[in-house]
């Protein structure tokens, strides 16, 4: 789940308007909708701290980067256990490969 849609969740399910997460932490209310949207892709670690705190969530499952989350999906809960298990070198080609993948799909997103 993308921090995006996270974060519209976690906020809708507190009752919070987007100022008044926006007054919590520190930042504009269009800011907080743009990342809502999905518009912001880099927020801070600050601000990502912030929020986690705010709603009283880990970062990564703010984030939508924790495997044991119970919305992720179960085959990719498998490939991570997987790679946890992998050695060092065998991870390293992993990364490699995933490097190769990022850039061909930012390639193919330019055209």
């Amino acid at each position: 789940m993308s921090l995006a849609t996270r974060l519209h969740q976690l906020r809708v399910a507190n009752r919070l308007s987007l100022q008044q997460v926006a007054d919590k932490v520190g930042v504009s209310k269009a800011h907080v909708w743009n990342l809502e949207k999905g518009l912001t892709d880099n927020p801070s670690m600050e601000l990502v701290v912030k929020l986690a705190d705010l709603f009283r969530v880990r970062v990564a499952d703010l984030v939508g980067e924790n495997p044991e989350a119970a919305d992720e999906d179960p085959e990719m809960v498998a490939m991570f256990r997987d790679l946890k298990r992998l050695g060092e070198d065998d991870r390293e080609i992993i990364k490699g490969l995933m490097d190769q993948l990022r850039l061909r799909r930012a390639r193919d997103d330019s055209q």
